[in-house]
């Protein structure tokens, strides 16, 4: 598993699976464009989150819906009012921060291990002395009399100062108070830029579900419970977006709104659970390891507006354990708000018991972004491997990627340029692309090549030699194992079909 975030960005990078963001022009903040490697990983994970939780499955349909709906659809979700952020500015940078990222040094100094409710490990020495050299910069006056948090505290009060943490950076500011922060992001339709024509760009996916469910249910006939599943584009003005494609402003999520009855067997707490066990086999699906993941339970007070229970999928990223996924009972507040608001009925009649009610929803939620952050820090890994040179070994990077995510699945790699090799070899190439995405490759030396298809997950490679001309066979080498055998030419389709469907 990868430790450092940015051996990944340099990989990523080089060999096409993320690209900043218009670099050509000087970039822009935390904008990612995904390579042609990335957006093959991207899509087999959309393409097999979609199977498992649409195609295989009798209760759910999907949607695509629109970026921008009508803006009252954001105040009958509540999003105008309390899609909020705690944000703090620095009073000397006029940099801001999210508040959860900050620690405050107050009087309650015996505090600063919380927060959030989560225990924080702190060098208190360490911090002290960083607040001593950042209030030596700001003010010219002797200050050896402050020796203690006691003294440090008296100064503090006196400058009407308040002086944040921030553990990430090992970072001091000095901030004002934290106020909230609407994260819509905001545009204007039509030619003149005036109130009437303001409307915002998706915060999330879900509102949609919710808006098009009677029109999904007439279409469908489908019957409660079931659920309406959705893979797209939404967009958040983050305060601090950061940690590579983590935090973004543009992000991609796949959901789920599942409708249950308010008075379904065992209690909407049944569905909830069953709903985790599933995200739990996705997980697996994608390879992360059990002790990679952990399930935080989100107090009350701490949940969105919309919630009666909420859990929290962290993952131990690199640059610390954050949410990757999350599951949320929203009870029955979206329809109803959409319900009042629009006017139009939200009910639904069961047609066996002519019980009438507005449904109530478990929503799993999914980021793919994060998605493809977990896959590839999972899966990243690094080896000593045998060279050519007897008892010789050198670095090997290898992404290794379940079969079914990697984005090449086979490297086709003729020894050589030579003309008589290049005939086999295309041929092969272009046979085996009718059912796998396939590289051609045939520059460098072999070995430099096989460490190429390594490092961008390949789970096989096909190299075709002078002996391919003589018994039509060629040499299949395995990523993980390294393990070579020779194949038939015209067994490969069946051989690899094989692999890929075991």
């Amino acid at each position: 598993m990868l430790k450092d975030i940015e051996q990944l960005i340099s990989l990523a990078k080089r060999r096409g699976f993320i690209f900043p963001g218009s670099e050509i022009y000087g970039g822009l903040a935390n904008s990612w464009d995904y390579g042609p490697l990335g957006v093959e990983l991207k899509n087999n994970i959309k393409q097999a989150w979609w199977r498992m939780f649409v195609q295989q499955r009798g209760d759910m349909v999907g949607i695509d819906a629109a970026l921008i709906m009508n803006p009252k659809v954001w105040e009958a979700s509540g999003h105008l009012k309390n899609f909020t952020d705690p944000l703090a500015e620095d009073k000397i940078s006029g940099k801001r921060y999210r508040a959860d990222s900050l620690i405050y040094l107050g009087t309650a100094i015996e505090d600063m291990e919380k927060r959030n409710g989560e225990s924080v490990q702190i060098d208190m020495p360490k911090v002290f002395k960083l607040v001593i050299d950042y209030l030596k910069s700001l003010f010219k006056e002797d200050m050896d009399d402050i020796k203690n948090i006691k003294s440090l505290d008296q100064f503090l009060k006196v400058k009407n100062l308040k002086i944040y943490y921030i553990p990430e950076e090992e970072k001091i500011i000095a901030a004002e108070a934290p106020r909230a922060f609407n994260m819509m992001l905001k545009t204007h339709l039509g030619p003149v830029e005036d109130r009437a024509s303001v409307v915002y760009f998706r915060p999330e996916t879900a509102q949609a579900m919710f808006v098009d469910f009677k029109l999904v249910l007439n279409a469908t006939r489908q019957r409660i419970p079931f659920g309406i599943a959705q893979i797209g584009k939404a967009f958040r003005n983050e305060i601090t977006p950061g940690n590579y494609i983590f935090r973004t402003r543009e992000f991609e999520q796949m959901e789920i709104e599942y409708f249950i009855s308010p008075s379904v067997e065992g209690g909407w707490e049944k569905q909830f659970d069953y709903w985790l066990e599933q995200m739990k086999k996705w997980m697996e699906f994608l390879g992360l390891k059990s002790e990679h993941i952990h399930f935080r339970e989100i107090p009350d007070g701490e949940r969105a507006h919309y919630s009666k229970r909420t859990i929290d999928i962290d993952y131990d990223f690199p640059f610390g354990t954050k949410e990757l996924y999350g599951i949320a009972y929203r009870t029955d507040f979206d329809l109803k708000n959409h319900q009042e608001f629009s006017k139009e009925d939200m009910n639904y009649t069961d047609p066996i018991t002519n019980e009438k009610f507005i449904p109530h929803v478990i929503e799993p939620t999914f980021g793919v972004d994060r998605s493809v952050l977990a896959v590839l820090v999972e899966h990243y890994d690094e080896e000593d491997a045998p060279t050519s040179e007897k008892g010789e070994t050198e670095k090997r990077i290898v992404l290794r990627l379940p079969k079914y995510l990697a984005p090449i699945k086979i490297a086709v790699l003729p020894l050589s340029k030579k003309p008589e090799l290049e005939k086999i070899s295309k041929p092969i190439a272009d046979e085996l692309r009718k059912h796998f995405m396939v590289n051609y490759d045939e520059t460098q030396s072999i070995g430099k090549r096989y460490r190429r298809q390594d490092e961008i997950g390949t789970p096989y490679c096909i190299t075709v030699d002078f002996d391919s001309l003589d018994d039509k066979k060629v040499t299949v080498r395995e990523r993980d194992s390294m393990k070579q055998e020779r194949i038939a030419i015209n067994e490969l389709t069946s051989y690899f079909l094989d692999k890929f469907n075991s």
